[in-house]
């Protein structure tokens, strides 16, 4: 059965776009911990980040990095805090999430963002890439 990330990569299920390349998929996670929370995944459905092959891994990481580097400009933060947990989607993936405080990164509050506020967010991300 296909994880939601799999529907979303095949366009099942629509999503906030940040960016995309053969290999690999960013969007707003939904249900951020902060504002600018965003998932980086691999396209391929393998369920743990550690099962993924060396090449893919460290593409995603690259991936990642490029993406953090972009949110940091768009998204007035502290730093970008990376998490690997992969317990909620059976989807390797990683969250990216621009952090004031440590709050944040635990995964326990999270902040409501209207989809005008969301697609804003994707527009100043986009900007700095």
């Amino acid at each position: 059965m296909s994880s939601i990330f799999t529907k979303i990569v095949q366009g099942e299920i629509p999503c906030y776009k940040i960016a995309e390349d053969e290999n690999f998929l960013a969007f707003l996670d939904v249900n951020p911990n902060a504002k600018g929370h965003t998932l980086c995944i691999p396209k391929q459905e393998i369920d743990k980040i550690f099962d993924l092959e060396d090449d893919l891994y460290l593409g995603l990481m690259q991936f990642s990095k490029k993406i953090a580097f972009a949110l940091e400009k768009a998204i007035p933060c502290k730093r970008i805090g990376m998490a690997v947990i992969g317990l909620e989607v059976p989807h390797a993936h990683v969250h990216l999430i621009p952090l004031t405080e440590m709050n944040e990164m635990r995964f326990q509050d999270k902040v409501s963002l209207t989809k005008l506020e969301f697609e804003s967010i994707v527009k100043l991300v986009q900007a700095n890439l």
